[in-house]
């Protein structure tokens, strides 16, 4: 299976490291122009130099997924080259330094941060490049999810079970209204892989006995990796999911 993706355009969200690193690495090294973003400055330059270290081409940019004139900016510059941005891959989001705790503690402030990076952010930027790829009747997007969008969370954060689990209603909803325009809207859960900081606390915290019975619990008895994520969101971005729309795809090892 062939994919290319020379001469188009791809945002990916949250790209200073994990699966933001690996998608915006396995698009570029496939003839995209990457415009990757964070707020994580200093990681996000890592992904560029990776990028360009490895032959592709890769714009960064600071923004917060959570402030819409921020992206509504940051998706018109990417779109000055080509006239529209081609793939969209909201990956920004996360439980943003939260832990687990009694439903009765969780604050207003916590539960709605939880929401804006993880379904608000998704929604400004599907916001933002669908007027261009309408136009251009052409278009894919990909939103990153999470096993505990269709389950419940590892983490015990309600605000994360439910915000992922509101991140693939949209994908869904989105497919149907933006379907006329050849556009697809697709999303990707992810099981737990050890992608950034946050992952690896999580895993240490489990212990040896908890890691094993983690693995224990998936059918290909391992952990992925970023890259297995990656290789997703090809699949969706490319010609050979032309008629894919509305789905959610589980990259968990099996379970």
């Amino acid at each position: 299976m062939k994919i290319n993706f020379t001469g188009k355009t791809a945002i990916v969200t949250g790209a200073a490291h994990g699966f933001g690193r690996a998608i915006s690495l396995a698009l570029a090294l496939r003839g995209a122009n990457v415009w990757a973003c964070d707020v994580l400055e200093d990681e996000l330059l890592e992904t560029q130099r990776l990028v360009l270290s490895a032959g592709g081409k890769c714009t960064t940019r600071k923004v917060d997924v959570r402030d819409k004139l921020g992206v509504e900016k940051f998706v018109a510059d990417a779109s000055e080259t080509t006239g529209f941005v081609h793939i969209l891959v909201n990956n920004a989001g996360g439980v943003l330094g939260q832990i687990g705790r009694p439903l009765e503690d969780v604050t207003p402030e916590q539960w709605n941060d939880i929401f804006a990076v993880n379904v608000s952010g998704a929604f400004y930027f599907t916001q933002a490049v669908s007027p261009g790829m309408k136009t251009a009747r052409d278009g894919r997007i990909i939103n990153i999810s999470s096993g505990a969008g269709l389950g419940i969370s590892l983490t015990g954060i309600q605000a994360y079970a439910s915000a992922k689990a509101a991140q693939i209603g949209l994908t869904r909803q989105l497919a149907h209204e933006l379907g006329p325009w050849n556009i697809t809207v697709n999303n990707i859960a992810p099981g737990f892989v050890r992608s950034n900081p946050t992952t690896e606390r999580q895993w240490e915290s489990y212990g040896v006995d908890g890691q094993n019975a983690l693995i224990d619990k998936i059918a290909l008895k391992r952990l992925g990796t970023p890259d297995d994520i990656a290789n997703g969101v090809l699949f969706f971005a490319s010609e050979h999911a032309n008629w894919i729309t509305g789905q959610v795809l589980s990259i968990d090892g099996g379970k």
